[in-house]
């Protein structure tokens, strides 16, 4: 804030209005991510861990409207005060909530009129970054920018749910229908790459945006090790799966063994053999199984047991980071939300590590806890990470849903070890 302050006033207006445009570029981001989905597509919850569209388009503006323009705009009252209750998603301190399960009863308010709550408060702040004095900015800019990358955030949501909702239509639809492309004969060869050990740092430091589980940067001891080029493809995981793989309890973690058992879990999430033939459900429809293509929608678990069917094991967050540094890692352009592939591609041919960032997140061996001297943001933003720090394993690198302003080598997402809706895949890691 001081630095703000500080700066010269042309100085302080191009900032507000550089954070005005993004804020307006994002917000249509997400309203172009939902416009090939009906009213009806939008209502429905499939799971307890997904939510309505309906439901993110409305929690999106109400982090904003209660973080951002109630705090910093005297006498700012909200569009609908019962909206509150309806879209907080698990801030305790602001208030009671809607359970997170029944998301999908809420047929009320209509989608018509959660898009003009968006629209008036979208007025609402544009109107705040032209009138705000240069204090109140200050103290808002912070926010807005966490609010952009929570809405970043929800953009990946959207197509997870969307995906997992589609999923159980018999009629197979497609969110994005793509021109069919021919299989990829042969995958990239994989190779291991080796890696020295030694004393290294990870975490976020520098300037530029970061949630605050991905620091404070510190030091960490790895030793020598070796990490996969590429994500594991389909086509390897096959083998696996027709090895008896998921009947083998000597692959598995005692949950991940209780789990498949229990669910009769024997491949992976969309993967369905129809007369004999194995198709993968995706974004882009029901597609013939490309072996070629990384395996994606795997739990902890299943990427667990995978490493070691083939002897080796996943790697831990810090070699992932030491490696996703390399100078080598950032020649291969990543496949973002930007690409508009609605799917992981198969690894290009080079050298190096490939895939790191974009494609499919990574699970990692590293169980999603807080870093040395951690601390918790000040009031109820604080929950946003800190409280989850228990039970998760954490992913790195990001997936083909994932915005390209929004990812980072740092970045920590997190998820149960049971789940797999979310478009995860997996590295193989080995030690020296």
């Amino acid at each position: 804030m001081a630095t703000f302050l500080s700066a010269s006033s042309s100085v302080r207006d191009e900032a507000r209005a550089q954070l005005a445009a993004e804020t307006a570029r994002i917000r249509a981001e997400t309203l172009a991510l939902v416009a090939p989905l009906s009213a009806e597509d939008q209502q429905v919850q499939s799971m307890a861990d997904a939510s309505p569209t309906k439901w993110h388009l409305g929690h999106t503006t109400w982090f904003f409207e209660t973080f951002v323009l109630a705090p910093n705009v005297p006498g700012f009252a909200p569009f609908d005060a019962t909206f509150g209750y309806l879209f907080n998603s698990y801030y305790e301190a602001v208030g009671p909530r809607h359970p997170r399960p029944a998301r999908g009863l809420l047929t009320r308010p209509p989608l018509a009129r959660v898009l003009a709550w968006r629209r008036c408060f979208d007025e609402a702040l544009a109107g705040f970054f032209e009138t705000a004095s240069d204090e109140a900015f200050a103290r808002a800019a912070p926010m807005i920018e966490l609010g952009l990358h929570h809405e970043e955030q929800h953009q990946e949501l959207i197509l997870m749910d969307a995906l997992h909702l589609f999923s159980f239509n018999p009629l197979a639809p497609a969110y994005a229908a793509m021109p069919s492309s021919p299989a990829t004969v042969s995958p990239a060869p994989h190779r291991w790459m080796g890696f020295a050990g030694g004393l290294i740092e990870i975490g976020h430091d520098g300037p530029g945006f970061a949630f605050d589980n991905e620091g404070p940067r510190h030091k960490v001891w790895i030793e020598d090790y070796a990490l996969g080029d590429r994500l594991v493809t389909n086509g390897e995981f096959l083998e696996f799966v027709e090895a008896g793989g998921y009947e083998n309890p000597l692959l598995w973690l005692a949950d991940g063994w209780a789990s498949v058992s229990s669910d009769s879990v024997r491949h992976p999430l969309y993967w369905r053999a129809q007369d004999g033939v194995w198709r993968e459900f995706t974004l882009r429809g029901l597609e013939a199984l490309d072996p070629a293509r990384p395996v994606a929608h795997l739990s902890y678990f299943e990427a667990d047991a995978y490493a070691r069917f083939r002897g080796v094991r996943l790697p831990t967050e810090a070699e992932w980071e030491n490696a996703a540094g390399s100078s080598v890692a950032a020649a291969h352009p990543p496949n973002l939300l930007e690409a508009r592939t609605f799917a992981a591609r198969a690894a290009p041919q080079g050298n190096g590590p490939r895939q790191l960032v974009g494609d499919l997140w990574e699970w990692t061996r590293t169980a999603y806890g807080a870093y040395p001297r951690f601390r918790p943001a000040e009031g109820a933003v604080g929950e946003y990470n800190g409280k989850f720090m228990s039970g998760q394993m954490v992913l790195r690198g990001g997936s083909f849903a994932t915005p390209e302003r929004h990812i980072r080598i740092t970045y920590r997402n997190f998820f149960y070890p049971g789940q797999r809706w979310m478009f995860s895949g997996l590295r193989l890691a080995d030690d020296a």
